[in-house]
C-alpha cells in the first residue's frame, strides 16, 4: 500500500480522535486511560501551526478524505521558549493501517522537515514494552536517551518509559520553510 500525507484539517479532527481513541484499551502507547473527546482536542489543534507545530495526516494514495494515521510536531516541555529548539513528536496508527509501512513514511516525512521548522532535535517518550514503536524510531535514527521506571500505571501494571531523541542536521528558523504540505 502506498501512502501519502498531507497537513491536517479541523474537519480531520474527528478521525484524528478515533484513531488516538483506539490505542487507549490496548496500553500500549498513552497514558490516557479513558477516551478522549473531539471537544477536549479542539484546544490541541486550535494552537497547532502548520509553520511551526504542524499536525499532518496519512492517508492511502488517492484517497485523501480518509485519514489512516497522523503525525504532529509538538512543543517540548510544556512550551517553554529555551525550548523552542526541540519538538516533541507524537504518531498515531489506524490499526488497520499498522505494520503496513506508514509509520515508517510518516516519521521519514516529520523528520526530512523538521528542521525547516527550525527544530535542531526531535524527542518522544515510548512505553518500554511498546517495542514495535521503538524499532520503528531506532530505524529513523532515534536514540535511547534515558529511560523512567515505572513512572506509568496502567490499570495496575507498572511501565517504564523510554525517552528518545534524534539530534537534526544544521537548518535554523530564519532559513525559513513550511511543513509537509
Amino acid at each position: 500500500m502506498t501512502y501519502q500525507h498531507r497537513l491536517a484539517t479541523r474537519e480531520d479532527l474527528p478521525a484524528i480522535v478515533d484513531i488516538y481513541n483506539s490505542v487507549i484499551p490496548e496500553r500500549s502507547a498513552t497514558c490516557d486511560l479513558e477516551p478522549v473527546t473531539v471537544a477536549s482536542r479542539e484546544a490541541w489543534f486550535a494552537e497547532s501551526d502548520p509553520q511551526r507545530h504542524p499536525i499532518w495526516v496519512g492517508h492511502e494514495s488517492g484517497r485523501p478524505e480518509v485519514v489512516t494515521g497522523y503525525v504532529s510536531l509538538e512543543p517540548f516541555l510544556n512550551g517553554r521558549r529555551g525550548y523552542d529548539v526541540t519538538a516533541d513528536l507524537a504518531l498515531y496508527l489506524h490499526p488497520e493501517h499498522r505494520g503496513s509501512g506508514q509509520g515508517a513514511y510518516l516519521l521519514s516525512q516529520a523528520v526530512a522537515r523538521a528542521s525547516a521548522l527550525g527544530f535542531r532535535t526531535i524527542a518522544t517518550t515510548i512505553f518500554a514494552s511498546n517495542e514495535r514503536s521503538l524499532r520503528l524510531f531506532r530505524s529513523h535514527g532515534f536514540r535511547e536517551w534515558g529511560r523512567l521506571p515505572a513512572v506509568a500505571d496502567l490499570d495496575g501494571r507498572a511501565e517504564d518509559v523510554v525517552f528518545v531523541g534524534l539530534p537534526l542536521g544544521g537548518s535554523s528558523r530564519e532559513q525559513g520553510g513550511s511543513g509537509l504540505g
